[in-house]
């Protein structure tokens, strides 16, 4: 069978918007715009969510949609926000923290290989390990809300450890939630439907700190249902050990 040499122009359009607020939040950071860089972080985490969306609506998809849509997240939410939070506070930490933002690049580019391996794999509706856009997401909240609200910058200490923390949820096996799998038409579990309410919710009451708590929630319900899966058979098997044998 011949491959096609064609490209669906809708959907590569808002995976090449992608790659321009990527691209423009490098030129933001070397400008010392890091307020401006963080949202083109977020605009592009948008035209990220909407391509693949665009693109099963319309039924264009394609092996070359899907590397293109790769290529462009390791550029818009690995590399970006490396540098910006690289440049933002890290850069007085000298090679520890360009050490930390190069772990955050690393484990965001090994996330994105190992979802291409697997995902034909991978039944249900959750990611293994965090998503790169939403670690991205979580960076670029930091500093808009810093930069809005406080007009000051969160100590390199705890962004080192954030970024850390960050690039080991992206390789970890706790399963996050596919938000881009959502679809309004179809049914959805209780817990998805609330995460969606609470979306709108945070949004319109305290938005500009809106995206900096939706994303500390969603990183941290990972954890937290991985935890929560684990305590009740770590209960039920201590409780089976404490059982004296029936006797005979």
């Amino acid at each position: 069978m011949k491959p096609s040499r064609g490209v669906y122009i809708l959907p590569s359009l808002f995976t090449t918007g992608n790659v321009f607020c990527g691209f423009y939040a490098f030129i933001a950071v070397l400008d010392e715009k890091y307020y401006v860089a963080a949202w083109a972080i977020v605009i592009a985490i948008i035209f990220d969510g909407v391509d693949g969306r665009v693109a099963r609506m319309t039924k264009t998809t394609s092996a070359f949609g899907m590397q293109y849509d790769s290529l462009s997240d390791i550029i818009s939410f690995g590399m970006a926000p490396a540098l910006l939070a690289y440049v933002w506070v890290l850069k007085p930490f000298g090679r520890i923290g360009w050490l930390a933002a190069f772990l955050f690049l690393l484990c965001g580019a090994l996330r994105l290989a190992r979802f291409n391996v697997t995902k034909s794999d991978e039944a249900g509706d959750n990611f293994i390990g965090l998503p790169i856009p939403a670690a991205a997401a979580f960076i670029a909240s930091i500093v808009i809300a810093f930069e809005d609200i406080f007009a000051s910058r969160l100590p390199p200490a705890i962004m080192v450890g954030v970024v850390y923390v960050l690039a080991f949820l992206m390789v970890s096996n706790i399963k996050y939630p596919a938000l881009k799998k959502l679809e309004f038409k179809k049914r959805v579990s209780f817990p998805r439907f609330l995460f969606v309410i609470l979306t709108f919710y945070v949004f319109a009451t305290i938005p500009r700190v809106a995206l900096f708590i939706i994303s500390l929630v969603y990183i941290s319900s990972g954890p937290l249902m991985f935890f929560y899966m684990k305590w009740p058979k770590g209960k039920k098997e201590s409780d089976t050990k404490l059982v004296p044998p029936p006797e005979l």
